[in-house]
């Protein structure tokens, strides 16, 4: 049995079709298939019981290539990480264009990091589990990433400030603080026992409970 997960493991990687930004250099071939087996083994494993020896077997290359691509397994893992938040940044970024009024923008910045939690598991698992009891992570290209998702939500909120929309005697980086929290300690428990999330009634409840206590009274 785990033999054929094996085989299917691989056919997925070799029929998996990886889309190209054309102004980007394409990634080796080599490269992408490690990425790619990581992401099939954390689906239904921790990583630190995944071993160098067993994604390469998945990704059916040399496990040197490993070492020659990435800084070791961990660097593997923040590799992949930062796909997952260079896409959801990008792409929270481009919506957010069309929204206007930094309460929408708001609601739309928590109804998306939510969704973006329940729909790919393997970066909700890497986001919240797997990479935060290291402290190197702290130190790594992949939490600037990180930091400009913080800062994009820091932007919105100062200027619901600004424009009288939001309590400005509360500190912005508490405001900021509070999402950022509530999302991830909303989302937490259904990543841990693997159960589906309802975004939209929690991206509501949590907007309730926010905007009630920022919203400047007129």
């Amino acid at each position: 049995m785990k033999k054929n997960n094996m085989v299917n493991m691989n056919n997925t990687i070799k029929n998996k079709t990886i889309r190209q930004d054309p102004a980007k250099p394409t990634a080796p071939p080599s490269r992408i298939k490690i990425t790619n087996a990581l992401k099939l083994l954390l689906r239904d494993k921790d990583f630190n019981s995944i071993t160098t020896a067993e994604i390469s077997r998945v990704a059916g290359v040399n496990e040197a290539l490993i070492y020659r691509h990435f800084d070791g397994k961990r660097g593997l893992l923040h590799s992949v990480l930062s796909e997952y938040l260079n896409e959801f940044v990008s792409n929270l970024i481009f919506d957010l264009k069309g929204i206007k009024g930094a309460i929408n923008k708001i609601r739309k910045f928590v109804w998306a990091s939510i969704h973006y939690y329940n729909d790919d598991r393997v970066f909700s698992k890497i986001q919240l589990l797997e990479v935060r009891n290291f402290p190197g992570y702290f130190e790594s290209e992949t939490y600037q990433t990180v930091k400009q998702y913080a800062a994009l939500l820091m932007e919105i909120i100062e200027e619901g400030v600004k424009a009288g929309f939001i309590r400005d005697d509360i500190a912005s980086s508490s405001i900021r603080q509070f999402i950022l929290g509530s999302i991830e300690h909303y989302c937490l428990p259904a990543i841990i026992f693997d159960h589906e999330i309802d975004g939209d009634v929690m991206a509501d409840n949590l907007c309730e409970i926010l905007f009630d206590g920022i919203v400047k009274k007129k």
